[in-house]
């Protein structure tokens, strides 16, 4: 029997949820080849209170294809519509009248709402599915309060913050909480929102809530061609001399946005990353800090603030107008009140900064675990559960992350180095770690789209900041909405420029370590066994193989047996298998959605292939200068 006759025979015994199920597949087998099955088993699951949105998404599929308009918008109007339009129509009117007596807003002529150009059919408690009435189709899914900032607002802040066409009540706050006032800048510096569609602008009044956004008076709008006052001369025109005002100090209440700079693992060139950012004039910027040490420092000032010395008067007076500090407050005071962090900042800048976060572990370390969803494994580190949960993280509205990518080979051999290092310093290494096992489990470089923490994320690689610094800092400003600026230009600590970050690593954007391989703590068989079981990251990502040469691998070849046996020299650790997993197969475990290549940031970039020689030493002298790809993922 085919699909169709088995899903209609269920439906006729009354056996709903097989017959749901059934139909699901019909839907994908008819997808966009046969409208008439497609409609039958969209109705089918719509009408037996299956799943409906994946209904809805075939109802928006057919019509927009042209096949029974008239019937499915009559059935999505009564069904999705209707119950919502008295919501959505008193908020068009709330708005309305909160702007009509705006004096930043310079149109009157607000449509009736049943002229809107646009109806918002809702999807989910998230989101809405847009018809556009005049071309007789339905858009995509948008969700206004989607966290992603994905414009580049504060590019150049020589001039007040101008934005088009923007319809996300996320990004709109953002601008509102991070834009300072005129009076604190002592300089006019309103946000000026131009909307190139009068009609179109008042369309989103119906979703969008403007006025907890009007109090404060920053916003300007300016519809179609009102964009030639921009920007306006507010003194001259409304008497306003911004001019008068005193330049007002960052406070903590105005650090609403984090940085966050993860840890992909040990030994990823975290550092020259922290040290491009450092002394940035719109961050708050530190060097790496270890997580236990930042908890315990803002659980003590959280407990006494008050009686403490060292804290400024003005931190103190702000945390006690606070109803009830945050652990978050705590821990921007804290950054504020460093000197040697905040001594950098532009308080006359025309934004608030951002608090450049990286929390440092000794390693990540992640171990695969069943999870709740018919027994999928999933990648679980405590680690990154300690940052997840963290309130420090919780009371930043606004979070941008980056994670900076260095060549799995490499990273693993320099962090053999550095544990080798701190046995010769006569530090005390109770447990030697498995390395190896620990890189071929880590697998964070595949990230939950829709995690909180990694949904405004991108990976960045160390290669390419090193040998190509301009493209790729440039374009990492753009993606944090930084500006920027001369300190991005070369490497600086609280230690000055070009700091040596650990003894006898490369200062600045010296390329050594793009080509350093540590031979004498890794060898050969090690490394071709991690790039074999990461080719995935490793082709996604743009690294060639250097180790691993096509080869088959199982339990019986050579490489299988000289990785998990070979006598390592110094490092004194052995590589373990997984047992039960034979080496030939691709350990797939569930770590959310692994990115795509439509999330590539493409702009020019220097490539980078070390010279191989027989003899198994690397110079140099055979660097390759190419254009590629910014390997940066969201």
């Amino acid at each position: 029997m085919d699909t169709i006759e088995i899903a209609r025979r269920l439906a006729e015994l009354g056996q709903t949820e097989e017959a749901q199920a059934a139909y699901s597949l019909v839907l994908q087998e008819a997808a966009e080849r046969n409208p008439e099955l497609e409609l039958e088993a969209a109705s089918y699951l719509f009408f037996s209170q299956g799943n409906y949105q994946v209904a809805y998404t075939a109802f928006v599929s057919l019509y927009n294809r042209g096949f029974y308009q008239t019937e499915l918008m009559d059935l999505m109007t009564q069904a999705f519509y209707l119950p919502n339009a008295e919501d959505q129509k008193k908020r068009y009117a709330r708005n309305c009248a909160a702007l009509a007596k705006y004096p930043y807003l310079f149109r009157e002529d607000f449509p009736d709402f049943e002229a809107l150009p646009v109806q918002f059919f809702p999807f989910n408690d998230e989101g809405y599915i847009p018809f556009f009435k005049a071309e007789h189709r339905f858009g995509t899914y948008v969700n206004f309060n989607d966290p992603v900032i994905d414009r580049y607002f504060f590019r150049d802040l020589d001039k007040p913050v101008l934005a088009r066409d923007v319809f996300s009540q996320y990004q709109l706050e953002y601008l509102n909480d991070n834009v300072r006032k005129s009076e604190w800048v002592g300089r006019e510096n309103h946000i000026y929102l131009h909307y190139t569609d009068w009609t179109t602008f008042c369309a989103y009044l119906q979703c969008l809530e403007l006025r907890p956004l009007l109090s404060e008076k920053k916003l300007v709008f300016l519809m179609e061609g009102e964009i030639e006052q921009y920007p306006i001369d507010f003194h001259t025109r409304f008497g306003i001399d911004y001019a008068q005002y005193p330049v007002r100090p960052i406070g903590i209440g105005e650090v609403t946005r984090m940085i966050w700079h993860t840890q992909l693992a040990a030994h990823n060139g975290g550092d020259f990353f922290n040290e491009i950012f450092y002394g940035h004039p719109n961050l708050l910027s530190y060097e790496s800090i270890m997580f236990d040490n930042i908890q315990k420092a803002v659980a003590e000032v959280k407990a006494n603030w008050r009686r403490v010395d060292w804290l400024t008067p003005r931190l103190r007076r702000q945390l006690s107008r606070m109803k009830r500090p945050t652990d978050k407050d705590f821990l921007v005071a804290l950054f504020l009140d460093r000197q040697d962090i905040s001594g950098s900042l532009d308080h006359g800048s025309r934004i608030a900064p951002a608090l450049f976060f990286q929390p440092h572990f000794s390693n990540m370390i992640y171990d695969i675990r069943e999870s709740e969803l018919k027994g999928a494994p999933m990648l679980y580190s405590e680690q990154y559960e300690a940052i997840r949960t963290s309130p420090l993280f919780h009371g930043f509205r606004y979070i941008k992350t980056f994670t900076p990518m260095r060549r799995i080979t490499t990273s693993y051999a320099a962090s053999v180095r550095f544990m080798l290092d701190r046995e010769a310093q006569g530090e005390e290494v109770k447990v030697v770690p498995d390395v190896l096992a620990e890189r071929l489990v880590n697998r964070s470089f595949m990230v939950d789209q829709w995690d909180r923490l990694y949904r405004d994320s991108v990976l960045v690689r160390f290669e390419d900041g090193k040998l190509n610094p301009r493209a790729t800092f440039t374009a990492l400003a753009e993606f944090l909405d930084l500006p920027y600026t001369e300190s991005m230009t070369y490497c600086s600590s609280r230690k000055g420029i070009d700091p040596e970050s650990l003894k006898g690593n490369a200062r600045g954007f010296d390329p050594a370590t793009v080509y350093r391989t540590y031979d004498e703590f890794a060898n050969d068989e090690e490394r071709a066994f991690l790039e074999y079981f990461l080719r995935d990251a490793y082709e996604y990502y743009g690294y060639d193989f250097h180790y691993y040469q096509g080869e088959p691998v199982d339990d019986s070849s050579g490489l299988h047996r000289r990785a998990g046996g070979v006598d390592r020299g110094r490092s004194g650790t052995s590589a373990v298998g997984y047992p039960g997993h034979p080496a030939d197969r691709c350990i797939r475990v569930q770590a959310g959605h692994f990115i795509g290549t439509d999330d590539l940031l493409r702009l020019p970039v220097s490539l980078y292939r070390p010279a191989y020689r027989g003899d198994r030493y690397y110079g140099e002298g055979d660097q390759e200068r190419a254009f590629g790809e910014l390997r940066i993922k969201k």
